[in-house]
């Protein structure tokens, strides 16, 4: 009868009365699938994005090794199957190809090997639908454990044991620890650098509130307090551009043209002459007074002229003249 070969590993059993002479050789080849099996580190180059790990009945091949070493150039995550899918597997796989790799063996579930990460997984050989499970993903250890670094989703843990220790027996709350979310130097250090007590000018406001809508000065001791000035008063500053006393020294003392002055009282001098021009003149009801171009007083009313005072002291009147005294 012809040979077979066993489920998992495809070592040869020759059939009863074959290979007389050979079967040496068949020997010597199972054993080294075995001791491939049982111990072997095999170095898988990848390539691309996909990878077939194969087992080969009676030949020696990659997928009968013990630890895989997954290395080469991988283009991008890479995905390797698992051939044939109906045979039991267990592997110890090294990724340190530069790229993740994803283990496969029929429709069921994968396990993905980061770069950089071990693992060991088994593949259940349930054929088109068979399963890959790690087996280290939910590992549970009892006693010590003792290693020199560690990782946590593919992340290294670099805080030392001591930093991690401190740890120990902290009662706050996540919500309380985020509020160190942002801090960029020590704490204390800077609580130490703040006044418990607030002193200086801004000390008067403490405890009680300054007076509203008034401007801001110091007092004789140099506090802050409050003026008689209101908001509304410092808002009739808004608008100027140049010193204000300045600009009150530089208007004339005197009244100056306008095509339409308006007193809101008695017209005082001040000590100064109020003159008027040629063609200018003092309007009294319907009475106009004017000096002419001669410079003699000329007295209209309602538009006509009624008397003139020459320059002379000569009076001349449109009409009579009464006189209560000498003429």
């Amino acid at each position: 009868m012809p040979s077979t070969y066993t489920n998992n590993s495809g070592i040869e059993k020759p059939g009863s009365g074959e290979q007389a002479g050979t079967w040496g050789s068949t020997t010597n080849n199972n054993f080294d699938i075995i001791d491939r099996a049982l111990n072997g580190v095999g170095t898988i180059t990848l390539a691309g994005t996909s990878h077939t790990l194969t087992t080969t009945d009676g030949t020696l091949s990659d997928g009968q090794y013990k630890l895989l070493v997954l290395g080469g150039t991988p283009s991008g995550t890479n995905t390797i199957t698992i051939i044939p899918n109906d045979q039991d597997k267990i592997y110890f796989v090294e990724n340190i190809s530069g790229q993740a790799a994803v283990f496969t063996q029929g429709s069921g579930t994968t396990v993905t090997v980061p770069n950089g990460s071990s693992k060991i997984i088994y593949a259940d050989g349930a054929g088109a639908s068979a399963n890959v499970s790690s087996i280290t993903d939910s590992l549970s250890l009892k006693g010590d454990v003792n290693a020199d670094t560690l990782k946590i989703n593919n992340v290294t843990v670099s805080a030392t044991a001591a930093e991690l220790n401190v740890l120990d027996g902290i009662t706050a709350t996540t919500a309380e620890l985020n509020h160190t979310d942002g801090v960029t130097s020590n704490i204390q250090t800077q609580l130490n650098a703040k006044q418990a007590t607030i002193t200086g000018a801004a000390s008067t406001g403490v405890t009680n509130n300054f007076s509203v809508s008034r401007a801001m000065v110091t007092d004789n001791s140099g506090k802050m307090s409050t003026s008689a000035v209101t908001s509304t008063e410092l808002g009739y500053l808004d608008g100027v551009t140049s010193n204000i006393q300045s600009q009150f020294n530089g208007i004339s003392t005197e009244l100056v043209n306008d095509t339409s002055p308006q007193l809101g009282g008695n017209l005082d001098g001040n000590g100064f002459n109020i003159s008027l021009t040629n063609s200018n003149y003092i309007q009294l009801g319907n009475w106009f007074v004017y000096m002419d171009g001669s410079g003699n007083l000329i007295f209209q009313y309602s538009g006509s002229t009624v008397a003139k005072i020459a320059t002379n002291g000569a009076i001349t009147s449109e009409n009579d003249i009464t006189a209560f005294g000498t003429v």
